[in-house]
């Protein structure tokens, strides 16, 4: 959130690392007006303002929020090239504590807004007035990009943690178009007018920008993951007197996980069509909580058949519940209607590609394993981690606060490699075993 964050930017004429908290703006722009996300530490603005935001925060916006919003408004001032002013609004506003390696410990206020042009102006284009703090603090410099635009492909997706605040530290970073630094000129002592023109985009780079989104939320999304491997878990199967036993042959368990597979994404296909387009909405908490109920509800059946030959019912059912989570991503572009539709049919795709890798990835070795007599220990271990991992999740989701379990898991998803390594290790080495023994015997 603050510059230290940020790049060194002095090859393009901006400003490296500076010894106090900068502002940020985070544009978003829509097809017919521009949200975003204002941040403001709070010692830089009550040296502004005078108030005493920063020594007495408690409760601040309830306390001085009618204020601090009749201030900003002053001193947010978009307008056209030739002078027309655009309509400012501003909506949620929250403070929150940030930290930094440089700077230490301290508050920011973080303020969500949009701005309208006049009718028919392109708002690609435009003077951003904006002197928050900047008109009393001459030191102060304010940080400019943009994290939304979906015709230039630029499409950057929150994290909310469960505590529902902002990620600490939200700078412009790959996926963000940094735009410039609106800084007081002290030359010639005033404030330049900060010009905003970006490029026009394409169709085309929208569409692959939703295809990337879909890619990244599978390889991110540890849970939707996890969901989708301990379902694969009992697939090379056959139920006998309520306990695994049999094995399917090599086409069985093709055919199988191709329906599971395929159930599961019809059901999170249709969720997430009808939430995109804002037909069903649902909060996120239970959401997310259910997500960790259905790993948890998949790991137990991998353990013990509780749905014996109906695995592609439940990864339907399921299905629905986890498009609900991937709904959420989409629903605050405002876009139009086919730009939507391209949308959700990309970002879906994007799903499928990633989903389609893993299941490439890692079905060979659980066949490969499961022709050996080590695959129960496997199993049964690799459902009851998965079990752990589901209850660290809904205790997290339920009370808002990380736990020791999801603060594990975040740590061990950046090894994800080196555990199909060793899936392919042990399995290759446990067949060549086993089959040794076999011949000897």
């Amino acid at each position: 959130m603050v510059v230290f964050l940020f790049p060194l930017w002095g090859s393009e004429g901006f400003v490296s690392a500076h010894p106090m908290p900068n502002s940020v703006v985070l544009l978003k722009i829509h097809e017919k007006h521009i949200s975003g996300e204002i941040q403001l530490p709070l010692s830089e603005l009550q040296s502004a303002i005078g108030m005493k935001v920063n020594d007495n925060s408690e409760k601040l916006v309830e306390r001085a929020g009618n204020s601090l919003r009749m201030y900003l408004l002053k001193h947010i001032r978009p307008r056209t090239f030739d002078g027309k002013l655009w309509q400012v609004q501003l909506g949620k506003m929250q403070v929150i504590e940030t930290k930094n390696p440089l700077s230490g410990s301290y508050k920011e206020l973080i303020v969500e807004f949009s701005m309208m042009p006049p009718l028919s102006y392109d708002l690609r284009n435009f003077y951003f007035d904006y002197d928050v703090i900047l008109h009393q603090v001459a030191s102060h410099k304010v940080l400019v990009a943009v994290k939304q635009d979906w015709q230039r492909g630029i499409m950057h997706e929150d994290r909310t943690p469960p505590d529902g605040t902002p990620p600490d530290g939200t700078p412009p970073d790959s996926t963000m178009q940094q735009v410039g630094v609106i800084a007081w000129d002290v030359v010639n002592n005033k404030l330049n007018p900060f010009q905003i023109s970006l490029q026009q985009g394409s169709t085309w780079l929208g569409f692959k920008s939703m295809v990337s989104l879909g890619i990244k939320h599978i390889a991110e999304g540890i849970d939707h993951l996890l969901f989708l491997l301990v379902l694969l878990l009992p697939i090379p199967l056959l139920v006998n007197n309520q306990k695994w036993s049999s094995f399917r042959n090599v086409r069985q368990s093709l055919v199988h996980i191709t329906k599971v597979v395929t159930a599961f994404t019809f059901g999170h296909s249709i969720t997430l069509l009808f939430g995109a387009l804002g037909w069903i909405f649902l909060p996120s908490r239970p959401i997310e909580v259910l997500i960790g109920v259905s790993i948890l509800v998949s790991a137990i059946h991998a353990i013990k058949p509780i749905f014996p030959a109906k695995e592609t019912y439940i990864a339907f059912g399921f299905g629905l519940i986890h498009g609900l989570a991937f709904a959420y991503t989409l629903q605050n572009l405002s876009l139009s209607t086919s730009k939507m539709a391209l949308s959700i049919l990309g970002f879906n795709l994007g799903i499928e590609l990633m989903q389609l890798v893993v299941i490439i990835a890692v079905i060979p070795w659980l066949l490969l394993l499961s022709r050996t007599g080590f695959y129960t220990k496997f199993r049964v271990g690799a459902a009851i981690l998965a079990s752990i991992a589901a209850i660290g999740w809904i205790i997290e989701r339920v009370s808002l606060q990380p736990n020791i379990i999801t603060l594990a898991i975040e740590k061990t998803a950046n090894y994800a490699l080196w555990f199909l390594l060793m899936l392919a290790f042990v399995a290759s080495l446990t067949y060549f075993l086993e089959n040794k023994r076999r011949k000897l015997i």
